[in-house]
């Protein structure tokens, strides 16, 4: 594989791997083999993009095939949360920037796209979780699930970059880090039924 990837960490049997720099053409072929790869010999793979600067239609489409071997659409919006705090945790001024709308200059073509393709992303993961096609009109049901799902995540991230969590954590067992109250989170957030 190319120095583009590098293992980070291994814990609890899950499997990270961190991508640094531009994510296109070659290089997402090349990454998107290997991840293919792993994908059949491990249940649990985190793939942290938050070093990654740009990424194409290309690695896009990796990404999305990657994300499409997740066994429930549970794990996959845990995932998709995940990587949202990871990327608060890891870039927290460009976090808070991105939520500045005084500071974004959204008549730019490549901030709209970007917004749109995260949204679409959100969007796609909350269909295949209800069960139906999310199109461009929504259905209250479906916002209702959209914002929750994104509340729950920036609201959990900010509450992190603002130390607010630190009392909390310090009441857990010890051991028991961010992480893992974010995962009992997605836990407790789960549709019942």
């Amino acid at each position: 594989m190319s120095n583009a990837s590098t293992i980070v960490v291994k814990r609890s049997g899950k499997r990270s791997y961190r991508l640094s720099g531009v994510f296109f053409f070659g290089a997402a072929a090349s990454i998107g083999s290997v991840l293919h790869r792993i994908g059949e010999t491990r249940s649990d793979v985190i793939v942290d993009l938050s070093a990654v600067p740009f990424i194409d239609s290309t690695a896009a489409e990796i990404v999305k095939g990657a994300q499409a071997k997740v066994d429930s659409e549970d794990q996959r919006m845990a995932a998709i949360g995940r990587g949202y705090v990871t990327f608060a945790r890891t870039h927290p001024g460009l976090f808070v920037l991105m939520f500045r709308g005084e500071r974004l200059d959204m008549s730019r073509p490549a901030l709209r796209a970007a917004v749109e393709a995260s949204g679409r992303v959100l969007s796609g993961a909350i269909g295949a979780r209800r069960e139906e096609q999310v199109e461009t009109r929504l259905t209250l049901p479906q916002a209702a699930d959209i914002v929750a799902a994104w509340s729950l995540v920036h609201g959990f991230a900010m509450l992190l970059l603002d130390g607010r969590l630190k009392t909390l954590l310090a009441r857990l067992p010890p051991g028991t880090d961010a992480d893992a109250l974010l995962g009992a989170i997605f836990m407790r957030a789960r549709p019942k039924g």
